[in-house]
């Protein structure tokens, strides 16, 4: 190919190459300037995250050093509902009708107030415990001298009133059969230990019902309406066939 085929040749492709370039859009000042804007906003977004992110390890610090606000104000969910409910079913339960008191499914004899001091009724809490108590003779019987009571248990009301469970040793007869205390609850000495054993301070009690009359006890003496059986002959009974004997002269 010769020298002058070649620079024509060169000189189509330069002007094709010519024809199909596209001006930029932008100028070169322009393009740099945006570029510049594009990093500078960069920058910026970094130092504001940043910042949040310190922010908010701060804050995390103080909550733990401090305390938190979480613990002065706890959230409603952590609030408490109320405050506890009495417990539905009742340790034991004396029953004045029937007379006995209901403990872990077992059933012992009880004696209560008699007609002139009867024994209050409802739920109440035992306070108080202990193996032997010197109790006013008033608060057993009646007047007289103060007497020593076993396996006592103090019992107290909602509205204030007391009460006590105790051995009934001065009569184990009564309890299943009559009322005879003051308004107190005795048990027989061996049944008085047990329930010791299975109330403690805090443990309820419901006492329901109404103490029944008094009992009457068997006697043992003959009634005085009852006839006497006699084994002397009766007057008006004759004496057989044989003729009365004649009285006879001097």
């Amino acid at each position: 190919m010769s020298d002058e085929l070649t620079s024509e040749l060169t000189a189509e492709l330069r002007e094709l190459a010519a024809a199909g370039e596209t001006p930029p859009a932008l100028s070169g000042a322009e393009i740099r300037g945006r570029a510049a804007r594009r990093r500078r906003h960069r920058r910026t977004a970094a130092t504001a995250v940043g910042a949040s992110a310190a922010a908010a390890l701060a804050l995390v610090v103080a909550l733990n050093l401090g305390g938190g606000a979480a613990d002065r104000h706890p959230s409603p969910a952590g609030s408490p509902t109320g405050t506890p409910s009495v417990p539905a079913t009742p340790d034991a339960t004396v029953n004045l009708s029937r007379r006995v008191v209901t403990v872990a499914g077992r059933e012992l004899p009880v004696s209560s107030g008699a007609l002139e001091t009867p024994t209050a009724t409802g739920r109440m809490t035992v306070t108080a415990k202990a193996s032997t108590k010197v109790m006013p003779s008033e608060d057993i019987v009646g007047p007289g001298y103060d007497l020593k009571v076993s396996w006592f248990i103090e019992l107290l009301a909602a509205d204030g009133r007391t009460n006590y469970i105790a051995a009934l040793s001065y009569d184990e007869k009564a309890p299943g059969v009559y009322d005879r205390t003051s308004g107190w609850i005795g048990l027989r000495m061996s049944d008085a230990e047990w329930l010791y054993g299975q109330l403690a301070v805090g443990s309820v009690v419901d006492i329901e019902g109404t103490a029944p009359t008094a009992t009457p006890e068997l006697s043992t003496t003959p009634s005085a309406a009852t006839p006497e059986l006699s084994t002397t002959p009766s007057a008006a009974t004759p004496a057989g066939d044989a003729a009365a004997p004649t009285a006879t002269g001097p």
